[in-house]
């Protein structure tokens, strides 16, 4: 814990040193034509839930953190807070012969991976663009951020796929409304899971091997009553088993997907929604399972399992609310299924499905307030074993937004 939080303020020390930093560099060049925007929020989550889920994801709704078994994290029941959805920003922008530069860098106190559960920053943006082109870390092309609903939960829909990925994009054409053609060669990734043989030696000499990136494209036509948007993306996963025993378990598969989104206004409201499909794919998803599976194979002795790719279908569907100025409210769900192989534990995460509706005040500006009821749950594969759980959480948002420096 003592490692976890010296990492945390280091982290901390290093962003205010490079914040500073650009301020004062802001005030320096303020003849220059860039401007520099901070932006972001202060936030306070506090709720019960009733059942239990993994305790490194305790504010967050996630059926794949929900219990695998009977009382897999202790009793039912808790009480939770939290300000890890804080976030913090800077963004550039600066005119040339060629285009707007524009940069954004992004961070937020939701720890994940070695920092999963704690306060700690965590980069979500840093991303540059002019013209065409863009790189960086930012939302994946296969993705649309539009798909994410008005609500108080921090991880959101678990059937929406949902991954800021290291990229370098090209939008070929665009328009002043909002439609463009993007594609992108995007950091590859994946996990995989040996299921029912993952304790048998011989697999722990199996290693992931990523060759080439991810190449994703996507079309979105924007309207006035909204838009439609069809994203693809193809990838390659390698494993190389890099042991001396009598058994070849390496092996490769072909990734691809398909996500098709769509805002749809209905008078003051609007109806966000997306379909997913493919192999290989949850990687990209919000809430992410295995992309490669465990078949059996035991006809062939030298390959008695091979890895195969897991497919998957996911839906999401949100209403978004806009009762006046003051009053809005959010309700909907999402839903995900992996089709798991045979050679999978009969506990491995095959479905789960989220949903929630909220009622938030925004008294002014910048200002939200409110309470939501969330719901989750796990399916698993073949033991007939289920979880869910019932949250209800209130939480109060801070938002701020102020320019640093203006060109004159």
């Amino acid at each position: 814990m003592r490692d976890k939080n010296k990492k945390a303020y280091c982290n901390i020390s290093l962003f205010c040193i490079a914040l500073g930093a650009l301020a004062i560099n802001s005030v320096a060049h303020s003849q220059s034509n860039t401007e520099v925007e901070l932006y972001g929020h202060a936030m306070l989550d506090m709720g019960y839930q009733t059942k239990q889920n993994d305790p490194d994801w305790f504010d967050v709704v996630r059926p794949t953190k929900l219990p695998s078994f009977e009382d897999e994290f202790g009793d039912d029941g808790k009480f939770f807070s939290s300000v890890r959805q804080s976030r913090l920003g800077v963004r550039t922008s600066t005119p040339t012969s060629i285009g707007n530069l524009k940069t954004i860098i992004e961070f937020e106190l939701f720890g994940v991976g070695d920092d999963a559960g704690q306060t700690a920053f965590r980069l979500r943006h840093a991303w540059g663009e002019i013209g065409q082109f863009g790189a960086g870390q930012y939302w994946s092309v296969f993705m649309d951020i539009d798909v994410f609903p008005n609500s108080l939960e921090y991880w959101g829909p678990s059937g929406m796929v949902l991954y800021r990925n290291v990229q370098a994009r090209w939008t070929p054409w665009q328009t002043e409304s909002g439609s463009r053609f993007a594609v992108s060669i995007e950091r590859p990734g994946g996990s995989g899971d040996g299921g029912r043989f993952a304790d048998r030696v011989e697999l722990q000499d199996v290693k992931s091997d990523f060759e080439v990136p991810d190449l994703a494209a996507h079309f979105r036509w924007v309207q006035d009553w909204g838009h439609l948007q069809v994203a693809g993306i193809l990838r390659q996963i390698k494993w190389n088993d890099l042991g001396d025993d009598a058994f070849e378990l390496g092996g490769s598969a072909t990734g691809w997907g398909l996500n098709v989104s769509t805002n749809i206004k209905l008078g003051n409201h609007i109806l966000r929604g997306s379909v997913v499909f493919g192999e290989a794919i949850q990687n990209y998803m919000n809430d992410a399972s295995i992309d490669i599976g465990v078949a059996e194979n035991f006809t062939n002795p030298v390959t008695p399992i091979r890895g195969e790719p897991v497919p998957l279908l996911a839906l999401t569907a949100f209403l978004d609310l806009n009762w006046s100025e003051h009053w809005t409210s959010t309700v909907g769900f999402s839903y995900q299924d992996n089709d798991l192989p045979n050679g999978q534990s009969d506990s491995s995460f095959a479905t789960g499905t989220y949903a929630l509706a909220n009622l938030l005040w925004h008294p002014i500006k910048n200002v939200t307030v409110g309470g939501e009821l969330q719901w989750a749950e796990r399916d698993n594969f073949r033991d007939g074993f289920s979880s869910d759980d019932l949250r209800i959480q209130f939480s109060a948002k801070w938002s701020f937004q102020a320019l640093l420096a203006a060109g004159q």
